[in-house]
């Protein structure tokens, strides 16, 4: 059955008590692609809100204001629709959409910084819970999701460093990786916590990356 045909059987479905006044509005016809963003967004919002286990999928169709049954439509379980949310909230902007920076060190840190920070506080608490693994707990597809994000993280900040070309790029990448263990402990601090804020934490993270570059790396590389 077409897309739009299961959205509308579905929609016809609807538990009556999830009704309310604005329920026409919430439930207008729209494009697959739009209903599964909507749904998508919802999640997002309550899996920062609460723990995995307390997440409601009835819940969840009743705010999105959508069937229960098009959550499993578009996403088969509550893991899946999980598995979902980390993927984009470790999904990174595409590099043409993005304006490297150039200049000196201390010009690149910064703008490397400041773009990891705008990436945490994006969806700010769910982002923190995600990385953090805070959700159904050892589970080995969200350890995957999370390590490869780890990784394209880190050559993104590789390249937005001017270093892609490096003979010893693996090992600066393996670096930037084990900074990204400090990017996610600063975003907790200043997302949940509220112990540092953003400016603190960006000088935090710009030290460390500016460290990493000019006196770590060179001395694994046998240069210092």
């Amino acid at each position: 059955m077409p897309g739009s045909a299961v959205d509308a059987a579905l929609a016809q479905t609807a538990d009556p008590s999830a009704e309310s006044a604005d329920a026409p509005s919430r439930r207008r016809r729209l494009e697959p692609d739009e209903r599964r963003a909507q749904i998508l967004s919802c999640a997002i919002d309550m899996f920062g809100e609460r723990p995995y286990a307390a997440v409601s999928t009835a819940e969840l169709a009743q705010r999105a204001g959508v069937a229960r049954g098009l959550i499993n439509h578009y996403f088969g379980n509550k893991r899946d629709l999980y598995l979902a949310v980390v993927r984009r909230m470790v999904t990174l902007p595409r590099l043409e959409h993005m304006l490297v920076p150039t200049g000196s060190t201390k010009e690149r840190v910064d703008a490397s910084v400041e773009w990891l920070l705008d990436t945490i506080s994006e969806h700010g608490t769910t982002w923190v819970k995600v990385t953090g693994l805070e959700g159904i707990g050892d589970d080995p597809e969200v350890q995957r999701i999370l390590d490869e994000a780890d990784s394209a993280a880190a050559d993104r900040v590789v390249q937005m460093m001017g270093l892609s070309d490096s003979l010893h790029s693996e090992e600066l990448r393996a670096l930037v990786r084990c900074y990204g263990g400090l990017v996610k402990a600063a975003g907790r601090e200043w997302i949940v916590r509220g112990s540092l804020a953003r400016p603190h934490v960006h000088t935090l993270l710009a030290d460390s990356l500016t460290t990493l570059v000019t006196q770590t790396f060179p001395k694994v590389n046998g240069e210092l």
